[in-house]
């Protein structure tokens, strides 16, 4: 058995591997929430991961690809954190918005670093710039695709839903980013109440 593969404390050289990329996307989360794009060095990572370079650069080529998958990271959770309400209330359209929204402002109101990394530090580079381009775009799709199971007969049409999607997604994340920066005194429930109502507005046909 090659060292590659062999096992230390139960887990295998790949498990350990994935282990190791999760502290080093947490901690490129914290570092570019905290210091923005330019304090985001990979010296700085691998301090706040408290693992050396040789790690970094087993997951990674590049500090760009590190804070791109750290950009990932948080979106994959809010959409699962969204998704996850929408199906606990399903089959009540009202309720099913709300909650997916308050999952959302939750998450990011209880992690605010997550959230500054998905809506103000993600246009720190052009490899940000570029995949949150594509996340908004996949966002927007999502909202256009799930608005046809909650609102049914009255949802715009598939095409048109997801052209007001990404009118949402990014009118939003606007939204979010000013509140992050205490340029909005809105409350969490306020700030759910907008949400709820701006997503009511884009995809339901009056």
């Amino acid at each position: 058995m090659s060292e590659s593969e062999r096992s230390y404390g139960g887990r295998s050289a790949a498990e350990r591997a994935a282990v190791r990329r999760e502290r080093l996307v947490a901690a490129t989360i914290a570092t570019l929430a905290g210091g923005g794009e330019p304090g985001t060095t990979m010296t700085a990572i691998c301090a706040e991961a408290g693992l050396t370079e040789r790690y970094f650069y087993e997951s990674f080529r590049n500090r760009d690809e590190a804070m791109v998958a750290a950009l990932d990271s948080v979106a994959t959770e809010m959409t699962a954190a969204a998704l996850s309400a929408l199906t606990e209330h399903a089959g009540d359209p009202s309720r099913q918005v709300r909650a997916a929204i308050t999952a959302v402002v939750d998450l990011i109101g209880d992690s605010p670093a997550k959230g500054r990394v998905a809506v103000v530090e993600s246009t720190g580079t052009a490899a940000l710039r570029a995949r949150r381009h594509q996340l908004l775009a996949g966002f927007a799709e999502l909202v256009g695709d799930e608005a046809q199971h909650v609102f049914g007969a009255a949802a715009w049409p598939p095409e048109r839903a997801r052209l007001h999607g990404l009118l949402f997604a990014a009118g939003f994340a606007e939204v979010l980013a000013s509140w992050l920066g205490e340029e909005l005194p809105l409350s969490r429930a306020e700030l759910v109440d907008l949400g709820s109502d701006l997503l009511h507005a884009v995809q339901q046909r009056r």
